[in-house]
């Protein structure tokens, strides 16, 4: 499988997604709530404060929840469509700034205390991995934290991953095109022992389909 074309793929379903997003990205009855609560208790808890990076901030959801505690948010996004969405709904906060970039190619041009992603993990090819994490540290100042959220499982669309070395599924609009998305489910276990063996500590947290991790750069 040709990861950049796949990678382009998931990036052009996201920018077309930005304007049904928020309405598409729950079920209808929101039988997750409880969850959605207990993780954004364990974002209070974790105080993500100072200078941050959130990474596929989306339409800005998680965003304004990093607000309360940040003095400032770096919102990078691969999809321009995406930021659009979240300025509205931030009101064009004057503490976000938003960065256009593939976090695959990107580079950063500062340091922060925090980095902070959610339901992206998932979205990270195996074979890019390593790169996604050291992106992530050379992003990090020396006492920097990072914040993370994701799925154990597919919590309500009970999609079909097609496995292999890649793992995608197919994913639909509201006006019937389908695109392919990684979708990597990672066991909690898992996801710790991989940290250590790149040089990070870090504890993994499982809420319902759900997990959330803290973590820093090993010292």
């Amino acid at each position: 499988m040709d990861i950049d074309h796949l990678i382009e793929e998931q990036i052009d379903y996201y920018r077309n997604r930005a304007v049904e997003y928020d309405e598409t990205s729950r079920p209808v009855y929101d039988s997750l709530a409880r969850y959605w609560n207990e993780l954004v208790a364990a974002l209070d808890r974790f105080q993500p404060r100072g200078e941050v990076l959130e990474i596929a901030s989306g339409t800005g959801t998680w965003t304004a929840e990093l607000l309360r505690h940040a003095a400032h948010v770096t919102a990078l996004d691969s999809s321009s469509e995406m930021h659009e969405q979240a300025r509205a709904k931030l009101d064009d906060d004057p503490r976000v700034r938003f960065v256009h970039a593939d976090v695959f190619s990107w580079k950063p041009d500062s340091q922060c205390d925090v980095v902070f992603f959610a339901n992206w993990l998932s979205h990270v090819p195996p074979r890019r991995f390593d790169n996604f994490w050291q992106t992530v540290g050379s992003a990090l100042r020396p006492a920097g934290r990072v914040f993370f959220i994701d799925e154990l499982r597919d919590a309500w669309r009970e999609d079909v991953v097609a496995a292999g070395e890649t793992p995608v599924v197919h994913r639909s609009l509201r006006d019937g095109r389908r695109f392919r998305v990684v979708k990597v489910f990672r066991a909690p276990r898992d996801v710790e022992s991989r940290f250590l063996q790149l040089g990070w500590q870090a504890h993994v947290h499982p809420t319902g389909p759900f997990f959330w991790a803290d973590g820093r750069q090993a010292s």
